[in-house]
């Protein structure tokens, strides 16, 4: 039985197997409706979320199966003090796959290692978040045709962002990327990603605090939000919250090709008047991530279609 804790338990050719399932899900929706039938997918959301969860739950419903969903720790016995080792014994008596979302790093792993069917890491607090990074990753397929000889900028919170992690992880695989991390001295990468996924690879990075400067040569502009939750003070997330905001007067220094992504929710980040630059391809990323999280049931339940 395999599970998804972190998108380096994928292969490269695990992940172009998924894009490639992902695409003929999109090219042919139907043959794939009855997928699933038979089937429950669980989601314990014990963090809130939009996306993730409805990403999940529509990608089983269009493969055909059910759900059973908790959305929020108060709801469950988890608010009762039940252990999460406890919890994954009982999902398994009730689902064939189960997808977690919670706040301490290495919930989903703790999950995984007492869960009799698959599981599916949804987020765990600012440590990963694998199947945004397949929303990602079809996205960069989709729009820009390849994964390799990009120069792809991260820019917000690079700290506690557990999507830009990820996105570190899967894309430092592929040949010729360059990154340029974009970010507050205070919200940094983690010199402990940087070590596993950049310097060991060998993968070139520059590190900045300037947007502007950074933009004209980026093939891609990942934007995060500046995450309240992860922070110990309100003082220092009010200081950093507004650090860097994409308007159309600074998109005019960028690529006419240029890729901007964001795994959502924004907050200020994006001005609402990029949305309808073309570059703008963050609401496409979420219809992505249904349609990777579809492939990525199916392989996890080992149905071939």
């Amino acid at each position: 039985m395999k599970h998804l804790l972190d998108i380096k338990d994928l292969s490269v050719a695990e992940l172009d197997e998924l894009i490639a399932v992902a695409n003929d899900i999109i090219a042919d929706p139907r043959k794939y409706s009855e997928a699933c039938h038979g089937k429950k997918l669980a989601t314990l959301f014990f963090e809130p979320s939009t996306r993730t969860r409805l990403s999940f739950e529509a990608a089983m419903y269009e493969l055909g199966g059910n759900v059973l969903s908790v959305a929020g720790a108060n709801t469950s016995s988890a608010a009762k003090g039940e252990s999460i080792a406890d919890t994954a014994r009982v999902v398994s008596c009730y689902a064939d796959i189960m997808a977690m979302r919670h706040p301490k790093e290495g919930a989903p792993l703790v999950a995984a290692m007492n869960s009799s069917i698959p599981v599916i890491n949804a987020g765990d607090g600012g440590h990963n978040h694998p199947t945004q990074t397949l929303a990602d990753l079809l996205t960069i397929s989709r729009e820009k045709g390849r994964f390799d000889h990009l120069t792809v900028g991260l820019c917000g919170d690079l700290k506690f962002g557990r999507t830009v992690h990820s996105l570190i992880h899967a894309l430092s695989r592929y040949e010729g990327v360059k990154f340029v991390l974009i970010s507050p001295e205070e919200l940094k990468v983690p010199s402990y990603v940087k070590a596993e996924a950049l310097k060991t690879r060998n993968v070139p990075y520059e590190q900045t605090t300037d947007l502007s400067e950074a933009l004209p040569s980026l093939d891609i502009l990942y934007m995060t939000r500046v995450q309240r939750e992860r922070f110990f003070n309100e003082e220092d997330y009010l200081r950093l919250k507004d650090s860097y905001i994409l308007t159309p007067e600074k998109l005019k220094a960028a690529k006419a090709d240029l890729c901007v992504m964001h795994p959502l929710p924004r907050v200020n980040e994006i001005s609402v008047a990029v949305d309808s630059d073309p570059r703008a391809c963050y609401f496409k990323q979420v219809l992505y991530g249904k349609y990777m999280r579809m492939a990525l049931i199916l392989k996890l339940l080992e149905v071939k279609v």
